[in-house]
């Protein structure tokens, strides 16, 4: 197979951004229950994190799945329990009961896992890092909900009832799908790939993927470029309306400027990944975060400098324009560094790419359910609003350390290995 699908291709994608713009709907909607219900920034991270719990729990079991049975099925299964939620939304009038909603629609955040899995089973391994980075701009779904959150802030009640219209447009979004996308086996992709069947998976391979080290650094390095994005796009309307004191329909437009930029560059991170080496892409996002992550975490400061005659004193504060500059680049790196990441996954686990995206996806999306929690509790115990970004340095400074130290290993393997084949006294002739 030489030509890709691109009509499966760009239905897969745009099905994928469906299911990205309901997960995050939710939290744009739950926006406005904050003042509603007086809501302490611990309080609306976890409301705000409730869906990504979720769907970073079943993403495992969704990839194990998806290695067995025709993805296209597990995800037409998936848009129809999504359905139901979207409908309550409308209608519940509780904390508890906006919880429980968050974490059924949880299930949506799914849709990557299966939708990875699907495309790798049509595509050649040679184009599967392009696809997948196309595929990723699907991230770009989130942008729709923000965009008619935006619009319609001011009218709560528009807002609530929007889950209804919601609803009716995801089952037209099952049927759109299953006219365009066919069905695929995974235990028969040989045909499509022109390899070898892949063996029947096998709980000691299972337990022999989930030992593997460079899977988990894999893990780590997508929590940053992704569970990291997540988390942001969660918590950056709060930040801009409590730190800039913006109006919602402001803080949600930075939001969405965010979001797009970081989803639609997606498909040249896929590229760069083959053109460059995928190392070098995560290197090159990790030092560009790292610098941007930095200036964004200083706080607004006073300070007052003795000097021989007089006082200066001086205020140090980055303006919300600078700000966004600096969080545009760090968007734009984060969505490079997802695509690397994935092309770098599948180039080590083609034969288990279902398991292993399943495992990397999952863990990482738990830093959409940990990290808006975590800002919260930054904000409250800190008592500055700039704590969610030193909490981020910190975690790209560990995912930085981690990736040197395994680079260097690697490198000494290899090393060992070449030493070991050229010792002439191993040499018995």
């Amino acid at each position: 197979m030489t030509k890709l699908p691109w009509p499966v291709v760009i239905a897969a994608t745009m099905t994928f951004g469906w299911c990205f713009a309901v997960w995050t709907w939710y939290a744009a909607a739950g926006l406005l229950l904050q003042d509603q219900w007086q809501l302490s920034g611990t309080e609306l991270g976890l409301l705000l994190a409730s869906p990504m719990l979720s769907g970073a729990l079943l993403r495992l079991p969704a990839g194990i799945l998806a290695d067995r049975i025709c993805p296209r099925q597990l995800w037409q299964i998936l848009l129809l329990l999504q359905t139901p939620p979207l409908f309550l939304l409308s209608y519940v009038e509780t904390f508890t009961g906006y919880l429980f909603c968050g974490l059924w629609l949880g299930i949506s955040g799914v849709s990557f896992t299966l939708g990875t899995r699907y495309l790798t089973l049509l595509v050649p391994p040679q184009k599967a890092g392009f696809v997948l980075g196309i595929f990723g701009i699907g991230n770009a779904g989130a942008a729709i909900s923000l965009f008619v959150a935006s619009h319609v802030a001011d009218q709560v009640t528009l807002l609530s009832d929007a889950g209804i219209l919601l609803g009716w447009i995801n089952l037209l979004a099952l049927s759109l799908f299953s006219w365009f996308c066919p069905p695929v086996n995974p235990l028969l992709h040989a045909t499509v790939l022109q390899q070898p069947v892949a063996q029947e998976r096998t709980i000691s391979a299972w337990r022999d993927l989930f030992t593997d080290s460079r899977l988990w650094r894999f893990s780590l390095y997508y929590y940053f470029v992704f569970g990291c994005f997540l988390a942001l796009l969660l918590w950056l309307p709060h930040y801009y309306m409590t730190a800039y004191q913006l109006p919602m329909s402001q803080a949600l437009s930075f939001t969405l400027f965010f979001v797009a930029t970081s989803s639609m560059v997606r498909g040249l991170g896929g590229y760069l990944a083959q053109r460059f080496g995928s190392r070098t892409i995560n290197w090159s996002v990790f030092w560009i975060c790292l610098c941007c992550l930095f200036f964004l975490s200083y706080p607004p400061t006073d300070l007052v400098i003795r000097g021989i005659d007089k006082q200066v004193a001086l205020h140090i504060e980055i303006n919300v324009w600078l700000f966004t500059a600096l969080l545009f680049i760090v968007g734009i790196a984060q969505g490079l560094g997802r695509a690397s990441v994935y092309s770098l996954l599948y180039r080590y686990y083609p034969q288990q790419f279902g398991v292993a995206s399943g495992m990397v996806s999952a863990i990482a999306a738990t830093g959409g359910f940990t990290l808006p929690i975590l800002f919260g509790l930054s904000q409250d115990l800190l008592g500055i609003y700039s704590g969610c970004f030193m909490l981020l340095y910190g975690v790209l400074a560990l995912c930085m350390i981690l990736m040197f130290f395994a680079n260097q290993r690697e490198q000494f393997q290899l090393a060992l290995a070449k030493a070991r084949a050229d010792n002439f006294l191993a040499d018995d002739h």
